[in-house]
């Protein structure tokens, strides 16, 4: 019996001395950003004195909170935390129709109203703190090349630019759409969520299903997407501020001869290029997780040695 008390003590104890992330006290906060006059859902984590934000960008089918927040018990699977624990403060977007962003009056997304809007939440997140420097940006999938769409629409608004999982060949023109399109809004399906996990044994099978429910919650119905073809606009040239591609070594939707026409395009002096080993197109949420932050952060501190 007095065994059994000085063990139970003693877990006691080794649990109260065992380090606390900074993320693990993070609460999720969620703001309301107005979008010309629209009303736009951002989430945001932020580490303790952080002097520099990101704002990310989730991809076509579901938003913020599964993409960069999925919570899993006894799995660390969070971006937002990563980046937490890195020293930032992060904010992720639902885009319309998304997460708690309601589809506007014409029920369409288009690319040039999503990066507009991603625009100006950026301008939103550099006003809300004493900033060393203007926010960075990161995108995911389709949030690739909305956020290069946003550099391009407005250059001035982000101190880098990260795109992940860049599906664009930009040789390629997209046609414009069929007339008389409405809106499908089509159901979201479980194997849908599941898709993006490619590489067999690089996420417990315990963490799909809980991006399955999670996803599913946060977006049972498809959003609509039309004027693709305004992706076409989408030069490198045209992008001169601090850039990083980033793409999963397996992944199917980001081919390697894609983002090497990207990067080579893009006017910055300053970009960067990293194939995550082991990665898909999720490879944020998978075993490469680590690697994934580690890169994203180290481009990032670079951006502010480079600003002083």
């Amino acid at each position: 019996m007095i065994f059994r008390s000085v063990s139970a003590a003693l877990a006691l104890l080794i649990f109260a001395l065992a380090p606390v992330s900074a993320a693990d006290q993070v609460e999720l906060r969620r703001h309301t950003v107005m979008a010309d006059g629209h009303p736009i859902a951002v989430w945001e984590k932020s580490a303790e004195a952080a002097s520099e934000a990101i704002l990310l960008v989730h991809g076509r089918t579901w938003s913020a909170r599964p993409d960069f927040d999925l919570r899993v018990e006894n799995e660390d699977l969070s971006l937002m935390d990563g980046l937490v624990e890195e020293g930032y403060a992060v904010f992720a977007i639902d885009l319309r129709g998304y997460g708690e962003t309601p589809r506007d009056d014409t029920e369409w997304l288009t690319p040039n109203r999503a990066a507009d809007d991603v625009a100006i939440v950026l301008s939103w997140i550099g006003e809300t703190g004493n900033w060393k420097i203007r926010p960075h940006l990161f995108g995911w999938s389709m949030g690739s090349t909305i956020s290069q769409l946003a550099i391009q629409r407005h250059p001035e608004v982000a101190s880098s630019l990260t795109l992940f999982g860049y599906w664009r060949d930009d040789d390629l023109e997209i046609p414009p759409d069929e007339a008389g399109i409405v809106p499908a809004k089509a159901i979201n399906t479980a194997a849908a969520a599941a898709s993006d996990f490619i590489t067999p044994g690089s996420i417990s099978q315990r963490a799909i299903d809980a991006y399955v429910e999670q996803s599913l919650a946060a977006d049972p119905v498809r959003v609509d997407v039309r004027q693709m073809d305004q992706y076409n606009a989408l030069d490198g040239s045209k992008i001169t501020i601090p850039t990083m591609v980033i793409a999963g070594e397996f992944d199917p939707l980001a081919p390697a001869e894609y983002q090497a026409k990207l990067f080579v395009r893009l006017a910055t002096g300053h970009k960067q290029y990293v194939s995550v080993p082991g990665g898909d197109h999720a490879a944020f949420l998978e075993t490469p997780r680590a690697y994934f932050i580690h890169e994203l952060a180290g481009f990032m501190r670079g951006i502010s040695i480079g600003a002083h």
